[in-house]
């Protein structure tokens, strides 16, 4: 029960109503010591209630210290838009009962209306690096104060490029304060951890290699080309039972096709990518939200960060070029416990990326068809002892039969244009003789 942690009587009026009934793991371990003042560095997956870990202390500390005079005393950074208005729901909710005000910062907003809510000194900011730095560097928004710093998500704004500008923000902070940094995985989040935190206390909640994927069936399914696997992302979700699944693309112009094929297929689908702007993102996610649509096509960049409940099939239309990558789509599902299933459509052209993502997962995939659907390609002829396709057929895999043989026909016909040439050449000489 969330008595055990003595929090503040507004909270657990609010944990209550909420239908809050026992903490998670996550929870268990990060409340006790966030409540005792210490700097954190947490590792635990998406979806294990990381969120609630970190807001509730974070709250407690600020309506057991009450000090009106003190301006912004809490700062949330996130790396997307989505993950920051999640956060900053899920911050409403806790703190509804009290007086404590919260105001979002993003990217896609107009600067000057935050700046009116920045002047009002609000007592908790959710902001992305991006946007807030801005604020920064304007002089709109004071950090000298500051009680309570928490970075969500820190590897995957490593993996966006916000390090900089994170560590920047940091440089504007009371250097006073408490620092709480969560990640999924702490992999190359080291250097940047050190000069963020002191003398932190770890909690590690997936603790062996893998350990994050453990409720997630991994599965390949072999395709031909682009149409086939187009065939095979829409028979997949109509043999799989889902609540929500998310399928992802590479590129912008494979997600367009695909979503664009599917919606045609009367399929109740949204996308997110790069070139759709705000206004559209926030409407396609609260579609989902909603359940007017189930099935999302995303571009990596797009779906970073996104915190989807129910989602419990993920599609990968493309295989990814990077094994963390790779990690960070599978884990839209299987969360907090969830069963998840990930399927991944393998191409000739993709048969070695998907051994190496094997070999960074230590694992094997579990190889299945689609009844009716299957491909012609069965996998490379012959393999490495890596298991990757031997390079020197590589070229003839690719190519069909009847592409085999076009092929042969232009050699003949380029052959023939050069013995043309030559003959006519010849014949030119002999007549200047």
């Amino acid at each position: 029960m969330f008595t055990q942690f003595k929090l503040h009587k507004l909270l657990l009026k609010s944990i209550q109503e909420l239908g809050f009934e026992s903490p998670t793991p996550v929870q268990e371990e990060v409340i006790p010591l966030a409540m005792d003042g210490v700097d954190l560095k947490v590792k635990a997956e998406t979806g294990s209630g990381k969120t609630v870990a970190y807001l509730l202390p974070t709250l407690h500390q600020l309506l057991s210290r009450a000090n009106p005079d003190a301006g912004t005393r809490a700062l949330i950074l996130l790396p997307t838009r989505e993950l920051a208005l999640q956060v900053f729901t899920a911050c409403k909710d806790l703190a509804k009962h009290s007086n404590l005000t919260t105001t979002l910062i993003t990217g896609g907003e107009y600067i000057d209306e935050q700046i009116k809510f920045l002047d009002q000194e609000p007592d908790i900011v959710i902001a992305t690096p991006g946007r807030l730095l801005k604020h920064c560097e304007n002089e709109t928004i004071d950090l000298y104060k500051l009680d309570v710093l928490v970075i969500d998500e820190a590897d995957r704004m490593l993996d966006m490029g916000f390090s900089n500008d994170v560590l920047k923000i940091v440089d504007k902070c009371n250097t006073e304060r408490q620092t709480l940094l969560l990640s999924a995985t702490l992999k190359g989040i080291y250097g940047p951890a050190a000069e963020i935190l002191r003398d932190p206390e770890s909690v590690s909640l997936n603790n062996e290699e893998g350990d994050e994927q453990k409720n997630i069936e991994q599965q390949i399914v072999l395709a031909d080309n682009t149409l086939h696997k187009q065939t095979l992302a829409y028979e997949i979700l109509q043999l799989e039972e889902h609540d929500k699944a998310i399928v992802f693309t590479n590129s912008k112009t494979k997600a367009d096709r695909l979503a664009s094929f599917l919606m045609h297929k009367r399929l109740r689908v949204g996308i997110l990518h790069g070139d759709v702007d705000q206004e559209k993102r926030s409407h396609v996610m609260e579609l989902l939200r909603q359940g007017k649509v189930n099935i999302l096509v995303a571009s990596d960049l797009a779906a970073r960060g996104l915190d989807i409940h129910g989602v419990d099939l993920v599609i990968n239309f493309e295989m990814p070029r990077r094994g963390d990558t790779y990690v960070h789509r599978i884990g839209r599902t299987g969360r907090a416990g969830e069963k998840g299933l990930a399927i991944s459509l393998i191409s000739s052209l993709e048969w070695n990326l998907m051994i190496g993502i094997e070999r960074y997962l230590k694992r094997k995939f579990e190889r299945r068809e689609v009844p009716g659907f299957e491909a012609t390609y069965t996998g490379p002829v012959r393999v490495k002892s890596s298991g990757k396709a031997a390079g020197s057929n590589n070229k003839k895999l690719k190519l069909t039969a009847s592409q085999r043989a076009k092929k042969r026909k232009l050699q003949e016909k380029k052959q023939n244009k050069k013995r043309k040439k030559k003959s006519i050449a010849v014949d030119s000489k002999t007549d200047n003789l």
